[in-house]
């Protein structure tokens, strides 16, 4: 089996477009997703029908929660609580629930799916070091456990210790454990300003990085249109 797993797609139809037409290509016979299909950008109900309608296990990100639910935003960061409110005016009860049905972590034939940690899926906390992974690492079961959240692409590997770095392609040992971060389709911050996606080829044990180039300007220009923040446009061409 060849799994495709995306994350942080954040209504960026341009870019999740762009990421499923690779995904064939590439000739992947799965898809994964680990959350945050909306939020951010301007194409929240278009981008979540697409992951609803292909059927696949997902689960549920910050966002999702956020945009499905009428929890404060107090103490939220400016760009983000905008969008939130502007994203639940754009979402039917159906599309609400649908978020607020998903599960924080899920199984997928050998490995785990979870938006940001193991350790408490539900708080949201960040893994960008080794400490931050470590915790994870405590409660993984499976071999491989994919998780986004952050939009950097990271790779974490615990054998005799924790040790963890960027990546593009490698192959998984027997005897090890895997922690990965997928990086964002519509919303890089590593600084390379592309769509981003992994491959688990499990036949091979390879997981592999893809970057792709997406209309770029043409979600920006949605964005503006929209009456989102500029910087959620600016941001894009950024990578940041």
């Amino acid at each position: 089996m060849k799994y495709a797993i995306i994350a942080d797609i954040h209504a960026n139809l341009e870019a999740l477009e762009v990421v499923l037409d690779d995904i064939k290509a590439q000739q992947c016979t799965h898809i994964a997703c680990l959350g945050d299909v909306v939020g951010y950008n301007a194409n929240p109900k278009e981008c979540l029908d697409i992951i609803r309608d292909l059927n696949i296990p997902c689960v549920k990100g910050n966002h999702d929660e956020y945009c499905s639910t009428e929890v404060g935003l107090e103490g939220f960061n400016p760009l983000a609580e905008e969008a939130i409110q502007w994203t639940r005016e754009q979402l039917t009860e159906v599309d609400r629930q649908w978020l607020r049905d998903l599960k924080y972590i899920r199984m997928v034939s050998s490995f785990t799916l979870v938006h940001a940690t193991l350790d408490g899926p539900q708080r949201w906390g960040y893994v960008f070091d080794k400490l931050a992974a470590a915790a994870s690492f405590t409660y993984q079961t499976t071999s491989v456990c994919f998780f986004g959240h952050t939009h950097v692409p990271l790779a974490f590997v615990r054998d005799t210790a924790v040790r963890g770095g960027t990546y593009s392609k490698f192959k998984t040992e027997p005897g090890k454990k895997y922690f990965v971060n997928v990086g964002s389709v519509g919303q890089s911050r590593d600084g390379v300003a592309k769509a981003t996606y992994v491959i688990f080829n499990m036949i091979e044990g390879s997981i592999e990085l893809r970057r792709l180039d997406y209309d770029m300007a043409t979600a920006q220009k949605k964005i503006i249109a929209a009456g989102l923040p500029q910087r959620l446009a600016d941001r894009l061409a950024e990578g940041r």
